[in-house]
């Protein structure tokens, strides 16, 4: 489910919540909110949203510092297949025809990991054209020392790469995990349903919980956004990778 769906819902469910709270204030007998009960629903609403304080907190935290290493990781993608033609480059004519190799296997590479809008069968096959690289450095044969370190080289790049799209292609579409959002919205319902039970409703009232309500769901949709690094309005973007390589020179 995209990340602004699921705020959006988690907003109608939370503001309808503070309707409900509003609705139940005008029709609950007023000895029901005061002294003892209204000391107990504090207590209960103040245990909740610490609860969920801790978790909005801890959540957000977790699925920043997995967006930024993955968008390191696509960083380190790029710049190994930025060395490996360099590396190509040097060992000699010979390797021209795996450089155009390497070429052509970005585009492949992309769909494979940005897989929105991709064929499944298409975006299914993460080893097909950075493999066919790895075996052509595979069968060359160095005529010195320079071409031997030059080739080991271009092996352990090539290598890493295919490690790394192979890291990136696995990860889930959404690392977060429903169930928990889930409860996470239901209790920031139980906390404005009980915010509004409080006092009497009137406009200033509705504007400043419309506006937390609104602030909550917006948080709710920035976790959902990092926990999909490659789908999404915040989505990792793969114009990096995309011009890594420009294009061979025409021979002659």
């Amino acid at each position: 489910m995209p990340a602004i769906v699921a705020a959006s819902i988690a907003f109608v469910l939370i503001f309808g919540s503070t309707l409900l709270g509003m609705f139940l204030r005008t029709r609950v007998p007023d000895h029901h909110l005061a002294g003892d009960s209204k000391d107990v629903i504090r207590l209960a609403t103040a245990l909740i949203a610490t609860m969920s304080a801790v978790v909005l907190a801890l959540l957000f935290a977790s699925t920043r510092g997995s967006f930024e290493q993955t968008s390191a990781t696509v960083t380190r993608l790029t710049t190994d297949i930025i060395e490996l033609d360099q590396t190509l480059e040097e060992y000699g004519p010979e390797a021209v025809p795996l450089r155009k190799a390497l070429r052509d296997s970005i585009v492949p590479m992309i769909d494979s990991i940005w897989r929105d809008g991709v064929a499944k069968s298409k975006a299914d096959q993460p080893y097909a054209h950075t493999e066919s690289v790895l075996y052509g450095i595979r069968g060359l044969v160095p005529s010195g020392r320079i071409q031997t370190s030059l080739q080991a080289r271009a092996l352990q790049l090539s290598t890493d790469v295919s490690q790394t799209r192979l890291i990136l292609f696995t990860q889930p579409a959404d690392s977060i995990s429903r169930p928990f959002m889930t409860a996470l919205v239901l209790w920031l319902a139980f906390i404005f349903g009980s915010f509004s039970m409080s006092a009497a409703p009137n406009r200033t009232m509705v504007v400043v919980l419309f506006i937390c309500v609104l602030s909550a769901s917006t948080a709710i949709f920035l976790i959902l956004e990092l926990g999909q690094p490659f789908d999404g309005l915040m989505q990792i973007p793969n114009a990096g990778l995309r011009n890594a390589l420009p294009p061979l020179p025409s021979p002659g």
